[in-house]
């Protein structure tokens, strides 16, 4: 990689060689302008405004345009000569945990490579000490004709230099947020929570820029003849009215889209999902979910009376049916008194066998008698 600034990092009494590497790039499609009835490319000249006459790169220097329109010229040797320290030096000047630095003051990113052999062990060392002290280096350097901030922290085996932006550059959110007053009930929360979860995590090497494919194939069918790709259609969009619907149908969507449960090749949230989004919406009904929240609970009561004891049973039948009819108990006392009949015609049944019996034996004895005599 090309450096595009060469100095040191100022370490206290430690001074490290360094090349300033750019640690990004840019994968955008850039366009020309044309002359659009005959393609024609359209440049912009540079022309000198006293000579009228276009001038070259290397004719072409730098000045400060003072309040009177009057020019200050400024050469490269004048920018080399500015009495700060940074001129040439990224100076370290804090320690600081990284939850400190605004990610609204963060700008480009570089890597700072060691500048040779004899800089390999104090950037190692460096290195090493922001890795076990968990701190990010605060850091003032110049580039580009000013003094900038920068924050230097470890990635990988290396030490990259994130440009920052001055605290005073960083504008207050004044006027951003709505000013209109807005109640959030726990409900919503809970159903944000719930597509949060949905949604979970996603590996960042995973995203790409579909934008920029989509444009690809564009000049690619342009570019051998054929017609464009057509546009997807876009999807079916309106004014949000109940925002406790929008988020349930978000959950849902999520879920289907994860893959959560298929059924019938179609993906739809399991009976947990559903029994989640439910518990969620508990506290807000409409009046087909009154209807089913009274089904439930009568549901309920029925199933706790079932568990009762069976006097109890046949008496909360009773009371629960309509038109309070006193049949069931009747019923009840009625198969209680069956058994006892039942048992009193056995008794006499009993009774009258044994009396037969002790007559037999009488008749035997008297003619047993008669004999005798």
């Amino acid at each position: 990689m090309r450096s595009i600034w060469n100095g040191a990092i100022s370490f206290g009494l430690v001074s490290i060689p360094i090349k300033l590497v750019n640690a990004t790039e840019s994968h955008a499609i850039s366009f020309r302008q044309i002359h659009t009835e005959d393609n024609g490319r359209i440049r912009y000249r540079k022309v000198c405004e006293l000579e009228e006459r276009e001038v070259t790169q290397d004719e072409i220097g730098k000045a400060y345009e003072d309040a009177d329109g009057s020019i200050i010229p400024i050469t490269d040797e004048d920018l080399s000569h500015l009495p700060i320290p940074t001129a040439r030096t990224i100076e370290i000047v804090a320690f600081v945990p990284s939850e400190r630095i605004d990610p609204l003051q963060m700008g480009a990113a570089y890597y700072l490579a060691a500048g040779g052999a004899p800089a390999a062990k104090p950037y190692t060392l460096l290195r090493e000490a922001l890795k076990r002290s968990n701190k990010v280096a605060i850091a003032k350097y110049a580039l580009r004709g000013r003094e900038r901030l920068g924050m230097l922290r470890v990635v990988g085996e290396a030490i990259a230099m994130h440009g920052l932006l001055w605290p005073d550059e960083v504008r207050a959110p004044e006027g951003v947020a709505p000013d209109t007053s807005v109640t959030i009930r726990d409900k919503e929360l809970d159903l944000a929570d719930a597509l949060m979860d949905t949604l979970g995590e996603v590996d960042l090497e995973d995203l790409h820029d579909e934008y920029r494919e989509a444009l690809e194939e564009v000049i690619a069918a342009k570019a051998s003849g054929e017609a464009p790709p057509e546009a997807p259609e876009p999807a079916a969009g309106g004014k949000v009215l109940d925002l406790m619907a929008a988020l349930e149908n978000s959950v849902r969507a999520a879920r289907e889209s994860r893959g959560t449960a298929t059924t019938g090749g179609e993906p739809e949230a399991g009976p947990e999902a559903e029994a989640e989004v439910r518990q969620l919406r508990r506290g807000r009904a409409t009046p087909k979910e009154t209807g089913s929240k009274k089904s439930t609970s009568a549901a309920k009561k029925t199933a706790g009376a079932k568990k009762a004891t069976p006097a109890r049973k046949s008496t909360s039948k009773a009371t629960a049916g309509e038109g309070t009819k006193k049949t069931t108990p009747a019923k009840s006392t009625a198969t209680k008194s069956t058994p006892t009949k039942a048992t009193a015609a056995k008794s006499t049944a009993a009774k009258s066998t044994a009396k037969g019996a002790a007559k037999k034996t009488a008749t035997k004895k008297t003619a047993s008698r008669k004999r005798s005599a």
